[in-house]
Parts: C-alpha cells; structure tokens; sequence
C-alpha cells in the first residue's frame, strides 16, 4: 500500500475531478502491475495496472488506495469489472469512495464476483493524499492550502512593502513544488499589483504544472479581458491576463472547476479565509531573520475570545529547509 500510495502522488493537483488514486499488482511477492490516476482522471489507476500486469493479474493481489469504482462512464468501464474479469484473486484497498455512484458498491461488487477483499489498510494516508477530491465531497469546495513566508517576528515585508526574499533557495523550491501539486494558485489585489508574482512552476521539469491563476478583488470586474504577454519572463498584468480567473469574495472558491487551491497572500487575503474558516491546510515557511517595523503575516481574522484559537490546529510535518523551518499544520474539524 506504501507503493500505491507514492504512485498516487505522481498526479496529486493533475486529475480532477477524480482523485489520485494509486495500484500496484502484487504475485508471489512481487510486483507485477503499477498505475496511478492520468492526468483528466483516465485511465484509472487500478486500470493502468491491469493493463500493464496483462496475464500476469491472474491469482494476483491487487492493493489501490481508494475502493475501485462501480459506476459506468463512457470515458471507460468501471475498474469493479475489470479486477475479477482479470482474474484478481484479492484486493485491498484504503478508503471507501465516497462518491454515491459507487460509495460501497465497487466492494460489494467484488465480493459478489469472487474477489476477496480488505479495505481500511492506511487508511489516513490515502485520505489526505487526495484530500481534494474528499472536500469537494464533503464541503462542496476544493481543499484550500495556505501559504505563508515570514520572519521570526511573523513579518512577510519591510515597512515599504519590500518581501524579495524573506526565505532562502531551498525553502523557495519547495514552495514551487507545492504549486505543482495544486491545480489552483490565488493571490489579492494588493499582491498581484504591488510583487507582480508569476504564479507559476520554476522548477526543471514541472514547469508545465502550473496551477491555474486566480485573483481575489472585489474591485474588479466579474470577468477578465487581455491580451497576455508576448515574453514568458514577463509579470502577468491582471488587466492583460486572459488566462486569469477572477472571484469576488472567499466563498466563491465552490465555484471553481477544481479540487485544490493553494493561497499566496496577502495579509488581508489570508485573513480573509481564515475568517471564513475555508483554510484546511496551513505551510508556515520561518526564517530566521528579525523584521520588527513591517507587515503582518495576516490581517484581522475576527477573532473574539483567545479560547477559539485553541485545539483548532494540529501540525503534521516540520522539517529544515537550509536554514529556515517548514512547519505543517491540518485544521481539527
């Protein structure tokens, strides 16, 4: 399952709106068939591996980390037919999909073809490699990622305004890697106009997993006209970007076609979905470095009692970064 689960993570921000599901194909201890989910979500991952263990699936272990699918699709049969056709003695799988269309049935079809099969096997791994997928589901919203890159004294610019950089080389690229596992990016006005980001993936060889841009202002218009820029170096100009999305206020975010969206900043933008309470995922990037007169992290969150800020986070993950520190934290709901 460890296996499945790091194959799923090849198209993390990529296969919406299915999830990232991963499958390896197990016979007499080894691997025989691996896939994971495509990118547009086909073919399935359980799928890819059928197709590539071949005759070698027969009386084989099949291990994928969601239940395989039990709905018909004209993009292609569902996987629940496919495993016992292939002749897959055993199946373990991690999470039961929550997608009514099969919800249950993709197991119980299984068992009713023969297969054997166990499910709940890392279980809250699975859950949080495809966390998009589950909060569409369940929130109606893509999962939301809020990044934030500040001094020790929680500051992300000088008086002025100037953030070029606050954190080194290394705490960058991974920054730019949790873009290219994201399939939207989104900033405020004030970030947009005043560091003119590029928003997208400068790292060799995920360049073209660029989330989609969008831009959070009230200020403008409901939609984006522009030309674009002839020079791939050149800053976006939201008045000039075609490519932009544009949404009004935090709760639009249900409206975008995606599952996952990573936000940028700035302090009233991060602020602003805080107080709406749509942030499920906070990467806090700390430098080590002293500010004092600057700008806040964030804005006013509506706080009204120091008892509501407690049992709200968890931290997840913390690690060096060169010499700044990553810290992860999941929001307890």
């Amino acid at each position: 399952m460890g296996a499945a689960l790091a194959l799923g993570e090849r198209g993390r921000g990529r296969t919406a709106p299915n999830p990232n599901v991963g499958c390896v194909i197990v016979k007499d201890g080894v691997v025989v068939g691996r896939g994971w989910t495509q990118p547009g979500g086909r073919p399935h991952a359980e799928a890819m591996a059928l197709d590539h263990a071949g005759g070698k699936s027969r009386g084989a272990t099949l291990y994928a980390t969601l239940e395989p699918c039990a709905h018909d699709s004209e993009r292609g049969p569902a996987c629940a037919d496919l495993i016992p056709a292939a002749g897959i003695a055993r199946v373990v799988a991690a999470v039961e999909d929550p997608d009514p269309r099969t919800a249950g049935k993709g197991f119980d079809r299984l068992r009713a073809a023969g297969v054997e099969v166990k499910t709940g096997v890392r279980e809250a791994e699975a859950l949080a490699s495809f966390a998009g997928f589950i909060a569409r589901r369940r929130f109606g919203r893509p999962f939301v990622t809020l990044k934030l890159a500040t001094s020790l004294d929680g500051r992300i610019a000088l008086p002025d305004g100037s953030s070029r950089w606050i954190t080194g080389e290394a705490a960058r690229a991974h920054a730019h890697l949790e873009r290219s596992r994201h399939e939207g990016i989104l900033v405020g006005r004030g970030t947009w106009e005043t560091d003119q980001p590029r928003l997208d993936v400068r790292l060799e060889g995920l360049e073209d997993r660029a989330p989609v841009r969008i831009l959070l202002s009230s200020l403008v218009p409901s939609a984006v006209e522009g030309r674009g820029s002839d020079s791939p170096d050149a800053p976006l100009d939201c008045a000039r970007d075609e490519r932009m999305l544009l949404i009004n206020q935090p709760k639009d975010i249900a409206a975008l076609p995606l599952d996952t969206l990573l936000v940028e900043g700035g302090a009233e933008t991060a602020a602003s979905f805080l107080r709406a309470d749509l942030v499920d995922r906070l990467l806090l990037y700390r430098a080590p470095i002293l500010i004092g007169a600057g700008k806040a992290a964030i804005g006013d969150i509506g706080l009204g009692d120091l008892a509501d800020a407690h049992e709200r986070w968890a931290l997840t993950d913390a690690r060096m970064l060169g010499s700044d520190r990553l810290e992860v934290y999941e929001r307890q709901r």
